[in-house]
């Protein structure tokens, strides 16, 4: 790949769908969900031949900053950006735009989440540097689209219009981005061929500012005057002056997606383009998408733990360090932590983030943490 590429991972997120194992010390991306290695370092892994571990970026809240860094200690410890507060995604890719701009103004950024799992990391690979080369030659944003698997609620969705390019790697100009939709929905929108919004994206550095400029003028004045209090450093510096700056700005940053600030507003404008992937994907969203993922029995039940299952079907059962016995259960997760067990209807697993925000509501919060 090209030395202007650079891989930038958004790892700043607590992952609340997964409590009890997920905990404000121990977030989503740190966890060994699907494999031996955690969502995150399976992630940089995938990426790292694209770019390189020298110009991999990850974009983490401060909080998480020393467990981030010990998670992927191949990434450079000058390599992490640490937003003061969470602000949603406009605010962290346009940070981190900053700091690509910085090295070289000329850069591809492929922008990816911490958490998502991939099937096929060769096809992986390929549609993203097809999207690179792609991006290092016009000033459109570009997106991975996926051909959906089945009709889900959980994702939006892209709907494309005319193609371009050869039928190899065709590129589909957006037409209009669809919001998480109801299930009659999702089905109409799988008829009309529309793709799963992956949350990836791949775009030069500059086209993304030039983008926040027209379209979120507020977010980018906030982050030239980021810019401006880091000309003597780099956006992974600790110097306490800069530190209190970015933290000052953050408190007035909206909080937007980067869907919602660009995207949305760039496509309705035939400003964007999409990539259809198709590699086997999941933003693992969900016990019930670790469940989909996961190897199962012939009933159904899937887990890495002792248990014993009677009349019990179409299960998910997390518990490393007891034996779980079920009698008659159906459709059902179960995840057992040494101070907190969950015992939830799969198909509601989503709704685990109300579990979490009713435990801080009740000054439970010592489960949380």
């Amino acid at each position: 790949m090209s030395k202007i590429c650079f891989n930038v991972i958004i790892a700043g997120g607590k992952g609340t769908r997964f409590w009890p194992l997920s905990r404000a010390h121990r977030p989503k991306q740190t966890l060994k969900l699907l494999g031996r290695n955690s969502l995150i370092r399976e992630t940089a892994e995938r990426v790292y031949p694209l770019a390189g571990r020298k110009q991999t970026l990850v974009v983490t809240i401060a909080d998480q900053l020393s467990l981030l860094r010990r998670e992927l200690p191949g990434v450079p410890r000058s390599n992490f950006i640490a937003e003061p507060q969470g602000k949603n995604t406009a605010p962290c890719i346009g940070l981190a735009a900053l700091e690509v701009m910085r090295r070289d103004p000329e850069a591809v950024m492929i922008v990816l989440p911490a958490d998502h799992w991939v099937a096929d990391v060769g096809a992986f690979r390929k549609t993203l540097k097809s999207a690179v080369q792609l991006a290092a030659g016009t000033d459109q944003l570009i997106t991975i689209g996926i051909k959906p698997d089945y009709p889900e609620t959980g994702y939006g969705y892209i709907m494309k219009n005319r193609a371009i390019g050869s039928k190899l790697d065709a590129a589909f100009v957006v037409k209009r981005f669809v919001e998480k939709p109801t299930l009659s929905a999702a089905q109409r929108l799988i008829r009309q061929h529309g793709l799963w919004n992956s949350g990836i994206f791949i775009w030069k550095a500059s086209t993304l500012l030039t983008a926040l400029r027209r379209y979120q003028p507020e977010i980018y004045q906030s982050l030239e005057k980021i810019n401006k209090a880091a000309a003597a450093y780099s956006l992974t510096s600790s110097a306490p002056r800069l530190r209190k700056i970015i933290a000052d700005v953050y408190r007035g940053m909206a909080n937007l997606s980067i869907d919602y600030a660009v995207m949305e507003k760039a496509g309705a404008e035939g400003k964007v383009l999409t990539l259809e992937g198709q590699f086997g994907w999941s933003d693992v969203g969900s016990w019930a998408a670790v469940h989909r993922m996961m190897p199962k029995d012939r009933n159904g039940n899937a887990s890495q733990s002792r248990w014993l299952g009677l009349d019990t079907n179409n299960c998910l059962i997390h518990a490393p360090n007891r034996l779980v016995v079920l009698l008659g259960v159906q459709s059902t997760v179960i995840v057992d932590t040494p101070d907190a067990l969950l015992v939830a209807d799969l198909e509601r697993s989503q709704e685990v983030r109300e579990v979490v925000e009713t435990l801080n509501r009740e000054r439970l919060n010592s489960y949380t943490t």
